[in-house]
């Protein structure tokens, strides 16, 4: 568990889900606009799917971290890998803040927290996969040193059915650190 102060000075707590965090879990992505939930690789409006990821991040590689303020997520991220693959040096980032908390670091401070545990278990490169319409994301990534290492048309299918493309993005994860580093001195992190 841990505490970071956002750009405003409220606090946030990082941690670990639970089973008992399923339904605050669902409200945080109820209440994303469906912009936001459209581009989800998962429907975590529903309960299933939630007690499924978290019963998987609890039994396998994959690290999930809650972002709560007075015990209401405001955001959520991933820390995918492959441990026993050809990929097992590369984890995958996935972030989803709050619309009310952009622009306040929370992003930063939830990437932070990922590319910690990434490193501490021994990954040598972050990779996130987009849709192509979700430029924030894209603006985000290219500010930490992320460069696109393809665009694959049609790979991408939204919760509505419509395809898009998917575009891949990696850093190696020291650079990423390095650039976080960087944006909190600067104080200039884009909205996304």
């Amino acid at each position: 568990m841990a505490f970071e102060a956002l750009k405003d000075g409220t606090h946030v707590q990082l941690r670990e889900p639970h089973v008992q965090d399923v339904e605050r879990i669902r409200d945080f992505f109820l209440s994303l606009p469906a912009e936001d939930r459209r581009y989800l690789r998962f429907d975590l409006t529903r309960e299933d799917a939630i007690r499924s990821l978290i019963r998987q991040a609890e039994e396998g590689p994959a690290y999930r971290v809650l972002a709560l303020m007075d015990d209401k997520v405001v955001g959520h991220g991933v820390l995918d890998t492959l441990p026993d693959s050809w990929q097992r040096h590369i984890g995958e980032i996935r972030v989803v803040v709050a619309r009310e908390q952009r622009g306040k670091w929370l992003g930063a401070h939830l990437i932070g927290h990922l590319v910690r545990k990434a490193e501490a278990r021994g990954l040598q490169k972050a990779v996130v996969r987009l849709a192509d319409p979700q430029i924030g994301g894209r603006k985000i990534c290219d500010r930490l040193g992320f460069a696109v290492d393809g665009v694959l048309p049609g790979y991408f299918m939204d919760l509505d059915g419509q395809a898009h493309a998917l575009v891949v993005m990696s850093c190696p994860l020291d650079q990423v650190s390095v650039s976080l580093h960087d944006f909190y001195a600067a104080d200039d992190w884009p909205d996304g």
